[in-house]
């Protein structure tokens, strides 16, 4: 080595350096939540003993005298979940073709289809609900909207990721004959994005079905508005009766989803 060449640092020890210096970011960035929030983790523990003789006392034995009242809206919250996954999956597979890079060759329209969906996106399903209600006022059209754009913006993305990661890989054979961009679409893109269009949007419908329950509290129907209204009522244990009616809800829905997945793909 010559007097002027400085050592090479080997690749193994700079990827150590690098972890070290991102976990002790990591654990100043926590250690400082901690201290800014004014938060005690025996606070935290101490709290718990307290929360469960609350539920205890409070939430048990669940009261499902009323259950048969609460039907029509169980079935609300399951429809809003089917309506806005069945609207969000069919207009988010359009948006993913012109979002996706390697379909879309026209970069204006896919840099603005891609300003849209990450600003319905990243605003939270609730926060869409309380501003439609003020729009709309509490109804079942607030839910089902609030779905759909929180939906929208899930869906398009990974559709679009998924038509790219498709494109890249497995129309050349398409391209090297000759065909044009409609052929490859409908010939070779979607029969290859069949399976994960699938899998995509029934895992949207899993979440839908929570977010659904979630969105009655505030006031766009379905059964959280109920929870809610017991809740101020101090009815604990009606409205204990209905969240395990949600819980059963949401675990026959993961139940049918699987079966559905195994039988289509």
């Amino acid at each position: 080595m010559g007097k002027n060449q400085t050592p090479e640092i080997p690749l193994t020890n700079i990827s150590q350096i690098k972890r070290r210096m991102t976990l002790t970011f990591l654990t100043a960035l926590v250690v400082f939540a901690y201290f800014f929030l004014q938060i005690n983790p025996l606070d935290i523990a101490a709290a718990f003993p307290e929360i469960i003789a609350f539920f205890k006392e409070n939430f048990f034995p669940p009261n499902f005298r009323q259950f048969a009242s609460y039907v029509p809206l169980i079935l609300e919250t399951l429809f809003f979940a089917v309506v806005a996954t069945c609207l969000s999956a069919v207009i988010s597979v359009i948006f993913g073709l012109l979002m996706a890079e390697a379909i879309n060759p026209v970069m204006p329209v896919r840099l603005a289809v891609r300003l849209i969906v990450s600003l319905i996106r990243n605003i939270p399903v609730l926060v869409w609900a309380s501003l439609l209600v003020y729009i709309f006022g509490i109804g079942s059209l607030v839910g089902i909207l609030a779905l759909i754009l929180a939906t929208f913006g899930f869906l398009t993305r990974s559709y679009a990721e998924e038509m790219n990661a498709i494109a890249g890989s497995k129309l050349e054979a398409l391209r090297a004959v000759g065909a044009s961009r409609t052929q490859l679409i409908v010939h070779g893109l979607i029969p290859e994005f069949f399976p994960a269009w699938i899998n995509w949007t029934l895992f949207s419908f899993e979440i839908n079905i929570r977010a659904s329950a979630i969105l009655g509290m505030v006031g766009a129907g379905g059964v959280g508005i109920l929870i809610q209204t017991n809740i101020r009522l101090f009815k604990y244990r009606e409205a204990m009766s209905l969240i395990i009616t949600l819980v059963i809800l949401v675990l026959l829905t993961e139940l049918c989803v699987n079966k559905v997945r195994k039988i289509i793909l």
